[in-house]
């Protein structure tokens, strides 16, 4: 079974989309970034469930939904790591040319 961890950026993603919800509601924002984490569990029986990011055309770099939050992860060994977690509605591309992903967990 393969481990799900979180990439620095991917940590500070929730921590902005939850600091986002939290200006309407601390506890919707908390429940959120609890339900989207479990959102991951089912990466660890099925790492390949996520389909292959249009934008890299990798194999090893991946994404799932939830909410309309696009979680791109890394599929590295015996791990997958969240590299980020970006709403739907940005463009993916730019962000990565614009902000280098720290992949260090």
């Amino acid at each position: 079974m393969a481990e799900v961890r979180w990439s620095l950026t991917a940590g500070h993603d929730l921590q902005q989309i939850e600091d986002f919800i939290a200006r309407d509601s601390v506890l919707h924002a908390v429940n959120f970034i609890d339900r989207l984490i479990k959102s991951t569990e089912k990466l660890q029986q099925s790492p390949q469930v996520g389909r292959v990011v249009p934008e890299f055309e990798r194999p090893d770099i991946r994404e799932v939904l939830f909410k309309g939050y696009r979680l791109v992860y890394l599929l590295k060994d015996e791990a997958i790591i969240v590299l980020r977690v970006v709403h739907g509605a940005r463009n993916l591309a730019a962000l990565a040319e614009r902000e280098p992903w720290v992949i260090e967990e």
